[in-house]
C-alpha cells in the first residue's frame, strides 16, 4: 500500500509567533492520526537551498502509512480545530499526495 504524505509550503508569513496556537494542536493531531513528522524547515535547524521561486520559509513534510490515513487525519476533528487556529497574515500552500509502492 502506497504511503501518504502532506506537504506544506508557506510561501509568505509575515508573523511566525503566531503559528504558535496551531503548532500546539496540529502536532498531537497528526501524531493521533498516525502521521510523522519527516522534516520542517527551518523550525528545526534543518538546512534548505531554495531554487526557481526561491522560497526559503516553513516547509512541513509529514509521512503516513497511506494516503487514506493522511486524508483521515486532515478530517479528524482534531485537526480541523487546529486549523481554526490558524492566524490571518500568512500563506499556506498544503497537499495530500499519495506516494508511490
Amino acid at each position: 500500500m502506497a504511503k501518504g504524505y502532506w506537504v506544506s509550503v508557506y510561501p509568505a508569513i509575515s508573523n511566525p509567533e503566531r503559528l504558535t496556537a496551531y503548532d500546539k494542536l496540529a502536532g498531537p493531531a497528526v501524531q493521533a492520526g498516525g502521521g510523522r513528522v519527516l522534516s520542517r524547515i527551518p523550525s528545526r535547524g534543518g538546512r534548505v537551498v531554495a531554487h526557481e521561486a526561491g522560497n526559503t520559509q516553513r516547509v512541513v513534510l509529514i509521512e503516513f502509512d497511506s494516503f487514506e490515513q493522511a486524508v483521515a487525519a486532515y478530517d479528524s476533528e482534531a485537526y480541523q480545530k487546529a486549523l481554526v487556529a490558524l492566524p490571518d497574515g500568512f500563506e499556506r500552500d498544503f497537499r495530500i499526495i499519495e506516494g508511490i509502492d
